[in-house]
C-alpha cells in the first residue's frame, strides 16, 4: 500500500546518498549506488566503528524479535523504518519461532519499495504486508496496518534507527506516544538509535547530513530512553546495543561503548 502520490521511480534519487542505501552498504549489501558507497566510505574514514554499529543494530533486531515471539508470545509486528532486506528480516525471525506471525513493514524509501516482494514472502500460516508511508504519518500507518494486524491483540512495534531520522522540532517523542497509544496492553516497543557520545561520530554524521538527501540526529542515551516513558522496561533496560540480552556466543568485548543504545518496553 502506497500513501505517496509519486511512483517509486519518480522518487528514486541516485545523485544523492539515501540513508537506507548507505546503511545497506555498511552492512555489506548490494542494493546501493556509487554515491552511497562514497558516503559510506566517508563515514567510515571519520568513524571506523560505524559499520559495526550497523551490524550490532541488526543483531539487536533479531534478538528482540526472538524475545518477543519466544518469551513474550507476540504474534504481530509493526516494523517502522524497515530498510532494505538483509538476512534475518523481522518476519523471518518471527515466523521461524511462530509461523503464524503477522508482520507489517513501513518505509518510504523508494528503493525499499522496489524490494517489497522480498519482504512479503510469508509462511502460509502468517502474513506480511508493506506500507509505503512517512513515519510522521502515524494515523495513515495505523489505518493501513489494521488491515493486516488485529489491534485488539498485543503488537510488537519495532523502530530501529528511525527516530534519529527526525529532528527535535518534529517532536519524535510525541510520535512514538501516538503509535504506542494505539496499541493494546501487552504490546511492546523495541527501539534503537545512535548516541552523541563520540566527537568523531558526531563529525561523521554532520558530514553525512551536509551531503545526503536525508539527515540523522544523534541524541544522548537519556533522551533516547525518554522514548520509553510510561512503559515497563524489559531487563536490562536501555543499554549499549551489544549489551541487550547478548547471545551466548557473542564476544564480551564491546569497544563501541555507548555510541548506540537499545531497549524494549512493555505497555501494561
Amino acid at each position: 500500500m502506497s500513501t505517496s502520490s509519486q511512483s517509486p521511480a519518480d522518487r528514486l534519487q541516485t545523485d544523492r546518498p539515501h540513508s537506507a542505501r548507505v546503511w545497506n552498504y555498511l552492512l555489506g549489501g548490494k542494493d546501493n549506488y556509487s554515491v552511497d558507497h562514497q558516503m559510506g566510505d566517508m563515514i567510515l574514514k571519520a568513524f571506523p566503528d560505524f559499520a559495526a554499529i550497523a551490524r550490532l543494530q541488526r543483531a539487536f533486531l533479531a534478538r528482540a524479535v526472538r524475545f518477543l515471539t519466544a518469551e513474550a508470545g507476540i504474534r504481530q509486528f509493526l516494523d517502522i523504518g524497515t530498510g532494505l532486506p538483509t538476512a534475518d528480516n523481522t518476519h523471518e525471525v518471527a515466523q521461524r519461532v511462530a509461523p503464524d506471525s503477522r508482520i507489517v513493514y513501513v518505509d518510504n524509501d523508494p528503493l525499499v519499495l522496489t524490494h517489497a516482494r522480498a519482504l512479503l514472502t510469508s509462511t502460509p500460516e502468517g502474513a506480511c504486508a508493506y506500507i509505503d508511508a512517512d513515519v510522521r504519518d502515524a494515523d495513515a500507518i495505523l489505518a493501513e496496518a489494521a488491515k493486516t494486524l488485529d489491534f485488539s491483540r498485543p503488537v510488537g512495534l519495532t523502530m530501529l534507527g528511525i527516530m534519529g531520522q527526525l529532528p527535535d522540532e518534529d517532536d519524535p517523542w510525541a510520535l512514538v506516544d501516538r503509535l504506542v497509544a494505539a496499541l493494546p496492553s501487552g504490546s511492546y516497543l523495541a527501539l534503537s538509535d545512535g548516541t552523541d557520545t563520540s566527537d568523531s561520530l558526531n563529525q561523521a554524521v554532520a558530514s553525512y547530513n551536509a551531503n545526503s538527501a536525508s539527515s540523522y540526529h544523534l541524541r544522548s542515551p537519556e533522551r533516547i530512553a525518554d522514548f520509553f516513558h510510561g512503559l515497563d522496561l524489559v531487563e536490562p533496560g536501555v543499554v549499549r546495543t551489544s549489551a541487550w540480552r547478548p547471545d551466548p556466543d557473542q564476544s564480551p568485548a564491546d569497544t563501541l561503548q555507548g555510541h548506540a543504545v537499545s531497549g524494549v518496553g512493555l505497555k501494561v
